[in-house]
């Protein structure tokens, strides 16, 4: 059920900066007119509800143990209390549908799937679906996009997982066992798996256009996932996939950009100054002019705490750092209701104490999401 309320005295970042002037809520929009209750939050922050573009972080709520996968849907439900604890007010579930089994394989990915949408109508935060597919998933493309369309998935990134040096000259990759283990196989019969979806490489490009063909043609979103180079970037761009996501080096970023691609990157790798994995610094992309959006990757906290790290280090100021969590993700997915405080757009709001920069409310769609500590008494009256 959504309030109407004049929130009045916080600090308001808007996309102009920060002002003073009060925000109102009604019907679950943001209005021009003063109305509803008045709550004084003087001593507080109000910015846009952020917006997540990218995250997995879900998964141990989903399946905490391998193999629980009972009352799932209670683990959807707690991953939108969390998402809510930390600002987020709409979230796209990125799910794998691999090869790699387990909680990447494409049954637990369905579970995933089903278990999103049976609950998601019922709770305040947005909670969309991406299903990352692996390129050389041959057999299970047709698998894919009865799913894309059983469960309306409007967006969907490609991944090539593959440790193709290794497996072109026939020799096990690194943490073989580990991998074969956590999807349930034996190791050996994972290392021919491996192989066989190896051998068959040069089948993947002409499959891979015309499934992209397909998905496009349905107006689904698609990008691509940790492309290595501009010319990588390139293939993908002819395919339709315009969304980078995570790009590895700057020359893929760059090419991105300068052809009007929306460039995702990890808001973790903000907040370490670097890739865990020695990829291009999101900094360094940032400072380049490269980056649309940040995303929480596997850690739902980092969006917000990299806006602030941004203006810390001078990179942005306020409004530009939090349209990185906030507007720009709206862009990138096409949500143009969203991502602002502005007159008519929805009440995505979240609440900061501008101490500890701790999230003490989000309201979403005009709806508590999440309340807690000393503002409760102010909303409670």
């Amino acid at each position: 059920m959504t309030i109407d309320l004049t929130l009045h005295g916080a600090r308001v970042l808007r996309p102009g900066g920060w002002d003073s002037g009060p925000v109102t809520l009604t019907g679950g929009r943001i209005a021009d007119e003063t109305g509803g209750r008045r709550v004084d939050l003087s001593g507080y922050l109000v910015l846009p509800g952020i917006i997540d573009v990218h995250g997995d972080g879900f998964e141990r709520h989903m399946a905490p143990r391998r193999g629980a996968l009972r009352e799932a849907e209670s683990g959807v439900i707690a991953c939108a209390a969390e998402l809510a604890a930390n600002g987020i007010t709409t979230a796209v579930m990125a799910q794998f549908f691999s090869w790699e089994g387990g909680m990447r394989g494409p049954d637990f990915a369905e579970h995933v799937f089903a278990c999103v949408n049976a609950v998601a109508p019922s709770l305040p935060v947005d909670l969309r679906l991406q299903l990352r597919l692996e390129t050389h998933l041959l057999d299970d493309y047709a698998r894919a996009e009865a799913a894309i369309d059983r469960f309306s998935i409007s967006y969907v990134v490609f991944n090539d997982h593959l440790p193709h040096d290794r497996l072109s000259e026939g020799r096990r990759p690194p943490r073989l066992t580990g991998q074969a283990l956590k999807g349930g196989r034996n190791p050996e019969d994972h290392f021919r798996m491996l192989l066989d979806l190896e051998s068959r490489s040069g089948e993947v490009p002409q499959a891979m256009a015309a499934l992209c063909a397909r998905l496009v043609a349905r107006g689904v979103r698609l990008g691509s996932h940790d492309d290595h180079d501009a010319a990588v970037r390139r293939v993908w761009r002819g395919r339709g996939a315009h969304v980078a996501e995570f790009p590895e080096s700057l020359s893929a970023a760059q090419e991105a950009a300068d052809a009007g691609d929306p460039v995702v990157l990890g808001a973790p790798n903000v907040v370490r100054g670097a890739s865990h994995k020695g990829n291009a610094s999101a900094l360094d992309l940032v400072r380049a002019g490269c980056v649309d959006a940040l995303a929480s990757d596997y850690h739902y906290p980092s969006p917000a705490r990299a806006a602030f790290r941004l203006e810390e280090l001078g990179i942005c100021d306020a409004a530009a750092a939090w349209a990185l969590v906030s507007e720009g993700p709206a862009r990138v997915l096409g949500l143009s209701d969203r991502g602002r405080i502005k007159d008519g757009l929805r009440a995505d709001l979240v609440v900061l104490d501008p101490d500890t920069r701790r999230v003490v409310a989000t309201l979403a769609d005009g709806q508590f999401a999440y309340l807690s500590g000393a503002v409760a008494a102010r909303f409670l009256g």
